[in-house]
């Protein structure tokens, strides 16, 4: 068959049309993939790092004594992430090497959950929570860090996003697991949950996408500073693992002296997010961890009855259950508000990022008062029911909002260090999104010392008016 010049060209564009469609579908295909790995990768990270802290504080009545202040359990949990939180990022110098990091963190994690169950004394105990609380805290801040490795900022964002998901979800799964394992006794049911560390390691190595996989995928609407960072590849000194395997400029490959921030520098980049990002998650986990330590045990009300209140009482069976319900109404709004960016919801501006705060002081406020005086009267349980699910499902929402923001809206900052300083740039990066973490650890200690008196005086109140429920917990 034969074919005209003009027939000929328009035939081979055709083709060459249908193979460049052909791969731009590849490409799109093989994105899509790797976000999603992304995602997964990420959610099992959030999900693990904090599951076995929600683990300790729900068997907490089962770990220590009952003459034990439950207090101390909740110290120990969050006492040692503080440190971790507060020492890395200042006493690092250089790059993190982050396999070798998470492989410690699960090692120390591992060993903190088997000292719990395998020694009955209180001090070896506590021991072991501390050594897992610190495992916690210095994962979570290397996962924040992990996340500043990808490119363009929507893959950033996209994995802290997941990673807030995982950490939300934590509170559910944990709380469940637990009560499927108390049944096995302390030995066997912190034993078998021992295990899950090593979730970390696995998903790090075998589902994890390298950074420079998507270079090759990245969208042409991403801005110049968050494309990848070159074409070719370079080993730096000292680099290992997959960690290291990264794109790198030329410049970036030319520096042969080591770079490290000083901590002038790391106060400098401290300096300017006290008020913008620390002090907003401060308030709003302070708040928040009042609410759920001082202020919601001595929200109790009278069992309610069948006729009276049919919903009621199909969820509340004793005094007892009020506290729980409490929890899990929180734990669930936490979980989903966590995930609003990954549901497509979109992030808080910039401006609004205290609102959370300032909604969460209210609350707080307003809980307190309800338990102290009882805004709709003792005797109308069903309003009172309603106003404190309703403020607790907020406050959740409020405390879920707040972390996943700060830490998006960090993730997301513009770094202007070209060629030779490139490297700088990302020790940068890390180190900001590491140094936000300590803020709300902060403010769960603080929380902490602060719920045991509000309790007290609270329950006092309610005693003072005749209402002795928070007396028979």
């Amino acid at each position: 068959m034969n074919y005209s010049p003009e027939r000929l060209m328009n035939r081979l564009g055709s083709e060459g049309d249908r193979e460049s469609l052909a791969d731009s579908n590849g490409i799109k295909g093989e994105g899509q993939k790797l976000r999603r790995l992304l995602g997964l990768s990420f959610f099992l990270f959030g999900l693990i790092n904090n599951v076995l802290y929600v683990i300790i504080l729900s068997a907490a009545l089962d770990l220590v004594p009952p003459s034990t202040p439950k207090g101390i359990i909740a110290f120990c949990n969050i006492f040692p992430a503080l440190i971790a939180k507060l020492g890395w990022p200042y006493l690092l110098r250089g790059r993190i090497q982050y396999a070798r990091r998470l492989i410690s963190c699960t090692a120390i994690s591992v060993g903190g959950m088997m000292v719990v169950a395998l020694f009955d004394t209180l001090y070896m105990r506590l021991l072991g929570i501390c050594l897992a609380s610190f495992s916690s805290g210095l994962g979570e801040l290397t996962f924040l860090q992990l996340s500043t490795r990808y490119h363009p900022p929507s893959m950033a964002g996209h994995s802290v996003g997941y990673f807030a998901s995982g950490t939300g979800g934590a509170g559910l799964v944990g709380a469940f697991l637990w009560w499927e394992l108390r049944g096995l006794g302390v030995r066997l049911g912190v034993g078998l949950s021992s295990i899950l560390p090593f979730v970390i390691p696995i998903t790090y190595f075998f589902i994890l996408p390298r950074p420079d996989k998507f270079s090759a995928v990245a969208s042409d609407d991403d801005d110049a500073e968050g494309a990848p960072l070159s074409v070719s590849y370079t080993r730096l000194p000292n680099e290992e693992n997959m960690e290291d395997s990264i794109l790198v400029t030329e410049g970036e490959a030319i520096a042969t002296a080591p770079i490290a921030l000083s901590m002038q520098d790391k106060w400098k980049l401290a300096k300017p997010m006290l008020t913008k990002y620390m002090l907003p998650l401060f308030c709003v986990y302070l708040f928040e961890y009042t609410i759920n330590q001082g202020i919601a045990p001595t929200l109790v009300y009278p069992v309610p009855t069948a006729d009276g209140h049919w919903l009621m009482s199909r969820l509340i069976h004793s005094i007892r259950d009020y506290y729980p319900l409490w929890q899990l109404v929180y734990q669930t709004t936490v979980f989903l508000s966590r995930s609003s960016i990954t549901l497509g919801l979109p992030p808080l501006p910039g401006r609004l990022l205290s609102v959370p705060a300032i909604v969460q002081g209210f609350i707080l406020t307003t809980l307190a008062f309800e338990s102290a005086v009882g805004i709709f009267g003792d005797q109308n349980e069903g309003a009172s029911f309603v106003f404190v699910f309703l403020l607790i499902s907020i406050e959740g929402i409020c405390g879920g909002l707040a972390y996943v923001n700060v830490f998006f809206r960090i993730n997301q900052e513009k770094h202007d260090s070209p060629g030779a300083d490139a490297e700088r740039a990302k020790q940068e990066r890390e180190f900001k999104i590491g140094s936000i973490g300590l803020a709300d650890s902060a403010g769960i200690l603080m929380a902490s010392l602060l719920a045991v008196p509000t309790e007290i005086e609270l329950c006092r109140a309610q005693v003072g008016r005749g209402k002795t429920f928070c007396k028979s917990l």
